[in-house]
């Protein structure tokens, strides 16, 4: 057994589902594996919430290494398929590397109160209460819909496109695209507004009206803030992540393929 493929030192985390612990196992009986801090690529079993979550892991500790995934979950969109543990290392010798860059996202509560949180999908401005949300939105400095009245609003990666962005009826995005999804989520008035499609370089900002009567949280991906004032966006390029993919399998082909799902 090696803990390297390819001249690199592995890592190995697992979910603690039934069927990632299984694969876990089989893979230490043809590997030795070291710790995420000493590793240089990362093999991840589960589904697409704990890649995400891993990814998160790494970017919270200022340490990112490439990271290849196998599907031990439902979805699976960031994973590879589990196979033959015995054919890791060549899959891995031949993965094709894909890197993404999450959304910078600062939230100001109502108090004062200031966060700083990366979303590799999405981040998400959601109701609180049965009151709808009226929000404002602001590009680049300019505000470009003055009040959006609405269950929430979204903005997405490319990666981030296919999951809650295509459920609110937001457009897929070509994962080389360089833009970015704004989409809104029941939206009352402007009852015609379907969202737009941005440059990535765009600087976002949603400022919610009527906070007090009308609360809103925001959602970087996993992580939740409440009664926010004020949610600025923007690419973290300094904070791009590596995900590694099988041939025929790699993550551009898969939101091509997406757009064709019936």
């Amino acid at each position: 057994m090696t803990g390297e493929i390819d001249g690199k030192r592995l890592a190995l985390l697992a979910s603690r589902t039934e069927r990632a612990t299984e694969a876990a196992a089989e893979l230490r009986q043809h590997f030795d594996f070291v710790s995420l801090d000493r590793a240089q690529a990362v093999i991840v079993l589960g589904g697409d919430g704990f890649m995400l979550h891993t990814l998160h892991r790494m970017l919270d500790k200022g340490r990112v290494i490439p990271a290849y995934g196998m599907n031990c979950g439902t979805v699976g969109f960031l994973m590879n398929r589990y196979r033959s543990p015995a054919k890791v290392a060549e899959r891995l010798n031949k993965a094709k590397a894909f890197q993404i860059a999450p959304l910078r996202m600062e939230a100001i509560q109502q108090d004062g109160s200031r966060h700083v949180a990366c979303a590799i999908n999405e981040v998400s401005l959601l109701r609180e209460t049965r009151q709808t949300a009226k929000i404002e939105i602001v590009l680049n400095g300019r505000t470009r819909l003055k009040e959006l009245v609405c269950d929430g609003v979204l903005l997405a990666t490319p990666a981030g496109s296919t999951a809650y962005n295509l459920s609110a009826n937001g457009p897929i995005l070509p994962l080389d695209s360089q833009l970015l999804a704004l989409t809104p989520i029941s939206p009352f008035r402007p009852r015609r507004w379907s969202g737009a499609v941005l440059p990535e370089r765009s600087q976002v900002t949603f400022k919610v009206n009527e906070p007090g009567k009308r609360p809103v949280s925001v959602v970087a991906d996993q992580k939740e803030f409440r009664d926010v004032a004020e949610v600025h966006l923007e690419i973290a390029r300094e904070s791009q992540l590596t995900l590694l993919f099988d041939p025929g399998h790699a993550l551009d082909e898969r939101i091509v393929a997406e757009q064709f799902a019936v």
